[in-house]
């Protein structure tokens, strides 16, 4: 299998704004969530819009980032608010702009249907698989390998780990405090990825 990215105004800015705004291993992270959702949808025969799912996988975490950081939503929820007004000036109906926010917010819930939402589902598991180790399995050998190369892991324990206790402290009823709360440390240490 191999990794193709969608092409575009909306997913070159929405990798611009990443970009701009995370860390180089969250950066690397959202570039290997789109691959792992992508793979996903093969697997789980789930047919879903690249663009949307591309966009998405670069903005889910902008939450995180100070700059759009909220003292008062969790950063999920932050984040798709972002990505509401990202799509908005990048011209998307608001239609599609409310199914991106919801996307983004949906991608830490313990479950999404796929067929209610599709891209929420992928997203959801590829993130699951990147920080934690869910259904890596799931994933082609070659094509981990080819994206863990183009996109190295670097330090994303550490930063993602300071990024969610940051969140819990501030937020503790958030995703992410229950994330810490349920032992996010020990999971993300032992995921598969890391050893590769």
């Amino acid at each position: 299998m191999e990794l193709t990215l969608p092409g575009g105004p909306a997913c070159e800015h929405a990798t611009e704004v990443a970009s701009a705004y995370s860390a180089p291993s969250l950066l690397n992270h959202s570039m290997r969530v789109y691959a792992w959702a992508a793979a996903l949808g093969g697997v789980h025969h789930v047919g879903f819009d690249p663009e949307l799912l591309f966009v998405a996988a670069m903005l889910h975490d902008i939450g995180l980032a100070p700059e759009f950081d909220s003292h008062a939503k969790p950063f999920e929820v932050a984040g798709g608010h972002v990505a509401w007004v990202f799509a908005a000036g990048a011209g998307w109906p608001p239609e599609r702009r409310a199914r991106l926010a919801e996307v983004i917010v949906r991608h830490m819930a313990a479950e999404v249907d796929p067929a209610e939402d599709p891209e929420g589902f992928l997203l959801s598991r590829a993130a699951a698989a990147d920080i934690a180790g869910r259904d890596v399995a799931d994933l082609p050998p070659d094509l981990r390998r080819e994206v863990l190369e183009r996109y190295p892991r670097l330090d994303l324990v550490e930063e993602f780990l300071r990024c969610f206790g940051d969140q819990a402290a501030r937020k503790p009823e958030s995703s992410a405090a229950a994330a810490m709360r349920n032992d996010l440390a020990t999971r993300m240490a032992r995921n598969p990825l890391e050893e590769n």
